[in-house]
């Protein structure tokens, strides 16, 4: 585990050093700027507004999302669909979703991931909107709904990569874990949200209703931040803007290639890869775990109870990482500190629901389980921003990426082990596993000094194990 450590006086003098003398090879030329520049962080008031705002966003995000499951039952009905239609509908927005995590985050890292945000919500909530006209419109309803989330996974796969890429550029170190954690909530709370609220308006007003809402809040929610927040300024987005975006972002493919060699970088790609992969098995296979076991629970409590869980720990871990990074805590272990608590205290939780006996013993380890994995919003999410924030966007994307694929893969294999086995021993146990050897390879070899410019060589971020 790592051990929490304070800066001296000396690294704070090497780091005032190293602002006033930067070295001189940076990669590509002008990169120079980057340390010249005035500050361009928000204030910590401004730093609030835009903390709820994208909370907002990511809740109505989530709403947009999972539309489509909470209506799948209700139009597989109306529209003859069998079981694998219906999973073909519900499988192809993570298709789309895998497609644009990179582009996202490059294009967010030259020209602003606020404008990226802003373009992607009036386009996935225009879309989600549209979507009850294109089933009763087409012919093959099978065909334009596989198309439709298609397309809003596309549009929505740049949201994250574009929130790592702001929040790199505009938040200070020692904040970014109250922002990152607040933002990452929204997808629990739009959960809670669209299962209550949506699935009352699916039983008084029908399925599109569900569509046309979250569909216009999207819409909404951009039209309010184009217009409040970004003072009605054109967010758009050409080939000129791309090509004289700041210097800090132009990095050559050789550069790439050393990024990625990085053990750091590696670290954080295999990291997040695992911790991706976990949680969407669980997401996948809690609800089927459930009714396996207790036959005769409820489904709300099981389906509700984790996710309330979830938003105060995320809340939580946010707060608890920035105040030991304002005390003086070594950025680094406070990550491992944080990553620790998501993929190591979490497994223990999740090997114990092999024992089991009790309906409300499991809802208990569950609840614990997907708490303590929204620690990771403060350990591995975060240390892509403290490695590369010049392109954290686009790591972040590749990080994603990677996370969705093997999430599907690992979602497949967990049904096989279950058919093979005929017991949910098998999956717990692989979480874990696979849990164990991503937290090995924070643990080793995560570091929280910039790699993305060469030359750098901050000392000030001595990694302890």
């Amino acid at each position: 585990m790592a051990i929490l450590q304070k800066h001296g006086k000396n690294s704070n003098l090497d780091l005032a050093n190293l602002k006033d003398n930067p070295p001189d090879d940076f990669g590509t030329a002008g990169s120079q700027k980057k340390w010249t520049e005035p500050n361009s962080n928000w204030s910590r008031p401004l730093a609030r507004i835009w903390t709820v705002v994208l909370l907002l966003g990511t809740c109505l995000l989530y709403c947009a999302r999972v539309a489509m499951p909470i209506c799948a039952v209700n139009m597989a009905g109306q529209f003859k669909w069998s079981k694998s239609e219906s999973g073909m509908v519900l499988g192809s927005f993570f298709w789309g979703y895998c497609f644009t995590q990179v582009l996202g985050g490059y294009v967010s890292d030259r020209v602003g991931g606020e404008k990226v945000l802003l373009l992607s919500a009036a386009a996935w909530g225009a879309m989600t909107a549209f979507t009850p006209i294109l089933a009763h419109l087409c012919s093959q309803p099978i065909v334009s709904m596989t198309l439709a989330r298609f397309l809003v996974g596309l549009l929505q796969g740049v949201h994250y990569p574009s929130l790592a890429s702001l929040c790199s550029q505009k938040v200070v170190e020692s904040e970014r874990g109250f922002l990152m954690s607040t933002v990452g909530s929204g997808s629990y709370l739009g959960t809670l949200v669209i299962g209550g609220v949506g699935s009352l308006m699916l039983d008084l007003y029908g399925w599109e209703s569900v569509f046309y809402v979250s569909g216009l809040l999207g819409v909404l929610w951009a039209y309010c931040m184009w217009k409040y927040l970004l003072k009605g300024e054109g967010p758009i987005i050409t080939l000129e803007s791309l090509g004289s975006a700041g210097a800090q972002s132009k990095m050559s493919k050789r550069h790439w290639l050393r990024l990625f060699r990085h053990p750091a970088v590696c670290a954080v790609i295999i990291t997040h890869l695992c911790t991706a992969s976990t949680f969407f098995t669980l997401l996948s296979w809690l609800p089927t775990f459930f009714k396996d076991t207790f036959p005769d629970a409820k489904g709300w409590v099981f389906n509700v109870i984790p996710w309330f869980v979830a938003i105060p720990s995320s809340l939580f871990s946010g707060c608890l990482s920035d105040h030991l990074i304002g005390q003086g805590f070594d950025t680094a272990s406070v990550r491992k500190l944080m990553q620790f608590f998501s993929m190591g205290v979490s497994s223990i939780f999740t090997l114990a629901l092999c024992g089991t006996t009790t309906f409300s013993t499991a809802v208990a380890f569950v609840s614990a389980t997907m708490g303590l994995t929204t620690f990771s919003h403060c350990g591995v999410s975060l240390n892509v921003q403290d490695l590369a924030p010049s392109c954290a966007g686009a790591l972040f994307g590749v990080m994603n990426t990677c996370g969705a694929f093997t999430g599907v893969i690992m979602v497949y294999f967990s049904g096989y082990l279950i058919e093979a086995t005929g017991s949910w021993a098998s999956v717990f146990a692989l979480i874990s596993v696979v849990n164990l050897l991503g937290l090995c390879s924070f643990l080793l070899f995560a570091e929280a000094r910039r790699v993305d410019i060469e030359g750098v060589k901050s000392k000030y971020h001595n990694i302890h194990i």
